[in-house]
């Protein structure tokens, strides 16, 4: 009885091993989707747009705009050093953890982290937010032309446009052409003055493994004279066995001369 038990056990804790090494999968895909300019808003936010009278010409200069980004694969200046704070919990486990770090990218395209605080539970910190970082290292080292949401890799619908606080975006619904692993399906939202996505949101097409049921990804981005400078990106990672991952990874352009974390509450809104 006793081998029987020891055996059920370790046949348990190797099913559970590879539940976390599939969300990492998961979440190196989700995030070589998200910086190949991926996503976009799902289909529900596109019931209550407002159908401006855009000229088609206006809409083609916009898009061809959001195209040409796409062969920008440096990251900006001010994005080297970046203040990131992580909230990530495990909602089945009613376990969760926070963490806020600054990540330095050099030249090479090596990134490093230094973790300034983490308050919650281990097994967050160890299997949840320890993998994102791990992923996104991954993520930045990639080629990212076979994922881009790229006509290439993309069918692109319009199906509206949207007005607030004097910008104006275009929504453009995206479907892959061939159901890859990396690929996901949503809407794209683009600013129509710079051709930034501004919104990003929908699922992956192919399940990364057999202990991930879905992904979803909603990425957020702040722009300020034209320019990125608050990048809210949510993942939600449905699995079996330990059930739904929830991240919410804030990213603000940082300086040493000003404290990470009253960087990261000022531009965010996140209390200490």
């Amino acid at each position: 009885m006793l081998l029987r038990n020891n055996f059920g056990m370790r046949t348990r804790q190797a099913a559970f091993d590879r539940v976390w090494r599939s969300m990492r999968l998961a979440l190196l895909l989700a995030l070589v989707s998200l910086t190949a300019s991926a996503g976009g808003p799902a289909e529900r936010t596109a019931l209550s747009l407002a159908q401006l009278p855009i000229p088609a010409s206006a809409r083609s200069l916009g898009f061809a705009r959001y195209v040409a980004s796409l062969n920008r694969t440096a990251r900006r200046a001010e994005w080297q050093t970046v203040a990131i704070e992580i909230e990530a919990s495990l909602p089945g486990l009613a376990k969760q953890g926070r963490l806020q770090a600054i990540r330095r990218s050099g030249t090479s395209g090596c990134v490093e982290y230094q973790v300034l605080h983490f308050d919650g539970d281990s097994i967050v910190k160890q299997q949840v937010i320890a993998r994102y970082l791990t992923a996104e290292k991954e993520a930045e080292a990639m080629p990212k032309a076979s994922l881009a949401v790229s006509p290439a890799n993309y069918k692109f619908r319009y199906v509206g446009s949207l007005a607030s606080a004097g910008t104006l975006v275009y929504i453009y619904r995206v479907n892959p052409r061939k159901k890859r692993a990396g690929l996901m399906e949503g809407q794209l939202w683009i600013d129509a003055a710079t051709g930034q996505a501004v919104h990003q949101e929908g699922r992956l097409v192919k399940k990364p493994s057999i202990f991930v049921r879905g992904v979803e990804l909603v990425r957020d981005t702040r722009l300020r004279d034209g320019a990125p400078y608050l990048q809210t990106t949510r993942v939600t990672i449905d699995t079996r066995l330990v059930g739904r991952a929830d991240l919410t990874i804030r990213e603000y352009p940082y300086t040493d001369s000003e404290p990470v974390v009253a960087a990261l509450n000022s531009s965010t809104g996140v209390r200490p």
